[in-house]
């Protein structure tokens, strides 16, 4: 399928690797112009041409933390108006509530609500004056599912949730459509880190973990980031204008719902 975007300019923020990464190549499959970003310039310049290579797009790195104001800045002065914008950032380390100071909260918050709606603010006007424009957050299943010790993730990724729930019906007759991915259980690096602390916690192997985490995804296994991506690039297509303010579940079946 021609997802319509050949030519588009799109930032993916947290894209030197994992589901920014996977989301940053599907989109350069499809045409786009793409700006990414990490915090390690060796990581951050192999992925680049990585994806380059695998898709002969044009694929801008920005040695930056998408969390600061400057990191923020200088993917904007790298793409001024892009038509999408993959918002992504880390979330806070598994931590048992109790034990969360404030200033891991507001740092948590920061990162997982402010940081993307900061970028919203920057990047929307032109959207809706170009009467195009595709803006995607990768949240977490645990918006709908909170799951032990990442409250604070969930929380933060909930205040986003609903923050941008009125903002997405503002701007949808121009064109603008804002839609949240919520990613299970993938083979990720923050995946193989929280069931390595979990391994360690409970002092029981680490493919004991694994085995008893994957038991309880009906599709019995972990998602891939090329899933991920290419949902991502659908909902950045030119036939996704009449989807906006929804969250997409993507987790091979973990959430126990019928609607």
């Amino acid at each position: 399928m021609d997802l319509g975007i050949k030519g588009r300019k799109a930032i993916v923020c947290a894209s030197s690797r994992g589901l920014g990464k996977a989301c940053a190549k599907a989109l350069a499959e499809a045409g786009c112009t793409v700006v990414i970003n990490g915090r390690d310039e060796a990581t951050l310049q192999a992925a680049a041409n990585e994806i380059a290579h695998a898709t002969g797009a044009q694929v801008i790195p920005v040695k930056a933390d998408v969390g600061t104001p400057e990191g923020r800045a200088a993917l904007l002065a790298a793409c001024p108006s892009p038509d999408i914008l993959v918002n992504n950032n880390a979330g806070p380390p598994p931590k048992d509530f109790r034990q969360l100071s404030r200033d891991d909260m507001i740092a948590g918050v920061d990162a997982n609500m402010l940081t993307p709606i900061a970028l919203i603010q920057q990047v929307i006007d032109g959207m809706v004056e170009r009467r195009f424009g595709r803006i995607i957050d990768i949240t977490s299943g645990s918006v709908k599912m909170p799951l032990p010790l990442l409250d604070l993730s969930s929380g933060a990724r909930a205040g986003l949730t609903g923050f941008l729930a009125g903002v997405a019906r503002q701007v949808a007759e121009s064109n603008v459509t804002i839609n949240h991915i919520l990613p299970g259980a993938f083979a990720t690096d923050r995946l193989n880190s929280i069931m390595q602390k979990a391994s360690k916690d409970r002092s029981i192997p680490f493919e004991q973990v694994e085995a008893d985490r994957i038991r309880t995804i009906p599709a019995r296994r972990f998602g891939t980031p090329d899933e991920i991506g290419k949902l991502c690039a659908f909902l950045a297509s030119a036939h996704a204008g009449y989807i906006t303010g929804q969250n997409l579940l993507i987790d091979g079946g973990a959430f126990p719902s019928a609607f």
